[in-house]
């Protein structure tokens, strides 16, 4: 994996890429959201992206482009679900083999879905386990290419896709509010927001309980979050940013803030009774951010990715339940 930290030009390569190939997400909008938060604002839903969320984007990217000797061996990843189910589709889509290492007490629905993609799936205990150890070690045993879940060039271009497509429907925005787990998500938008409206502010958002990337964004050195495991985000339980995406964050990125579990609920359960969609917790955090008055973006444009809909039915019932 190179280290060179990709640009803009990487994201509009990867969009020729996945041309046709991912789908082309709707930007919806909200009265109701547009008189509470005071602004004019525009949900990118990659709740409707192939696999339920924004991780086919990199997933395909970074397959399509290994040669065809990796091609043939075949792929590993590790993840809690998402990237999981994306490397999965992309393998059986570009006839590449795939094995993904996911912890056991991953949800349900997104353990049965990469099974569905036609991978095989490697559980593992995080209390007692190191997912990255058992991935290197089945890599180095089997020749596998290990395609990381967010530190990734390639994985990063792909992402960025989605806040190019935004920016090319709604154009210029004040602020783009990013959900922010290790980090490729927000690294590839902010990269579409330097090549297509400079002046936006890209802040990320994170759980409270997994606050890493807030203090390392604050205190420019890398920060772990030992309590992320703990948080109903699934997707955001990484322990820190990586060795790409925090170099990028640092360049392209004005703030990062957090938000409550308490607050990723009421989210949820507001854009399923107002806007009629389904959203991960995870994929809840940049909207979470806006309604839970986080950031005051009082008159301005604003751009929101919801970067995921794939929520266990039985967190989804307590969400309502709760409302």
């Amino acid at each position: 994996m190179s280290a060179i930290l990709p640009t803009y030009r990487d994201v509009e390569e990867a969009a020729t890429r996945l041309a046709g190939v991912v789908n082309r997400t709707p930007v919806l909008t909200s009265r109701t959201v547009n008189s509470l938060s005071a602004a004019q604002v525009f949900f990118k839903c990659e709740n409707f992206q192939r696999i339920g969320a924004f991780k086919f984007r990199g997933a395909y990217n970074a397959l399509s482009q290994l040669s065809p000797e990796q091609k043939q061996r075949g792929v590993i990843a590790y993840s809690s679900g998402n990237h999981a189910q994306a490397v999965a589709l992309a393998g059986r889509l570009l006839n590449v083999s795939a094995t993904i290492v996911m912890p056991r007490d991953a949800p349900a629905i997104k353990i049965a879905a990469t099974r569905g993609y036609g991978a095989k799936v490697v559980l593992y205990d995080f209390e007692h386990e190191n997912r990255e150890a058992i991935t290197e070690q089945i890599a180095v045993e089997r020749g596998l290419e290990i395609i990381p879940p967010f530190n990734h060039p390639h994985v990063i271009a792909g992402q960025g896709t989605a806040g190019k497509e935004l920016f090319e429907a709604v154009g210029t925005l004040d602020y783009l509010l990013v959900c922010v787990g290790g980090g490729g998500l927000i690294s590839g938008c902010a990269l579409a927001a330097h090549g297509l409206s400079p002046s936006c502010k890209v802040i990320g958002v994170e759980p409270e309980l997994g606050d890493d990337a807030t203090r390392s964004f604050r205190s420019k050195t890398l920060q772990s979050a030992p309590r992320a495991q703990e948080t109903i985000a699934d997707g955001a339980r990484t322990p820190s940013l990586g060795s790409i995406t925090f170099p990028l964050i640092l360049k392209h990125c004005h703030d990062m803030v957090t938000v409550s579990d308490a607050g990723l609920m009421r989210t949820m359960g507001f854009l399923f009774e107002r806007m009629k969609i389904v959203v991960e917790p995870t994929g809840a955090l940049a909207a979470a951010a806006l309604l839970e008055k986080i950031i005051n973006v009082n008159g301005a444009k604003v751009g929101v990715i919801v970067s995921g809909g794939n929520c266990d039915p039985t967190v989804f019932a307590e969400v309502l339940a709760s409302g």
